[in-house]
């Protein structure tokens, strides 16, 4: 997988970093996350579990904007952070659930969501804070940590995808 980087304000291909089934890839906009999000969703398997885990601010919900779009169920200015709601769903034949843990404490409040519910449908299920889900005894098939570099740099480091 390939994706266009910027250095000292000229255009070229980034290649990833590759090892132990994991890439690596930084992005330099909002923009080229939300690109390399509909990159991603062409290797997803389905029915998925996407984790996604890093610090406020480092650009999951704009990733999971891409990957949502890529997928087709919706266009990516329809996905917005579900940090209130703590779940939004999209698609109509194909279901893609939305999940953000942020302001989730516990593993009873967890329950209540009814994650391990939305895991038995056949669909892709992406979760942000994805940390969090450790009491569910649930195992992410992707996984995917988010980092700021520098300004609108992300590093993007992604684990079990298909090849």
């Amino acid at each position: 997988m390939r994706l266009k980087g910027t250095n000292n304000g000229t255009r070229e291909e980034r290649s990833c970093v590759t090892g132990n089934n994991r890439v690596e890839f930084i992005t330099h906009s909002p923009e080229e996350t939300v690109d390399l999000g509909r990159k991603l969703a062409a290797r997803l398997p389905q029915p998925c579990l996407v984790v996604l885990e890093g610090e406020l601010g480092s650009g999951k919900t704009t990733l999971v904007k891409g990957i949502v779009s890529g997928l087709g169920v919706a266009r990516q200015e329809e996905v917005t952070s579900p940090s209130y709601t703590l779940v939004h769903e999209y698609g109509r034949e194909r279901k893609v659930y939305h999940a953000d843990l942020y302001r989730v404490e516990g593993a009873r409040e967890l329950a209540t969501l009814g994650l391990e519910d939305l895991l038995e449908q056949e669909g892709t299920v992406i979760v942000e804070w994805g940390e969090k889900l450790l009491d569910l005894e649930t195992e992410a098939q992707v996984k995917i940590r988010m980092e700021l570099v520098e300004g609108d740099d992300r590093r993007v480091t992604i684990e079990g995808l298909e090849e």
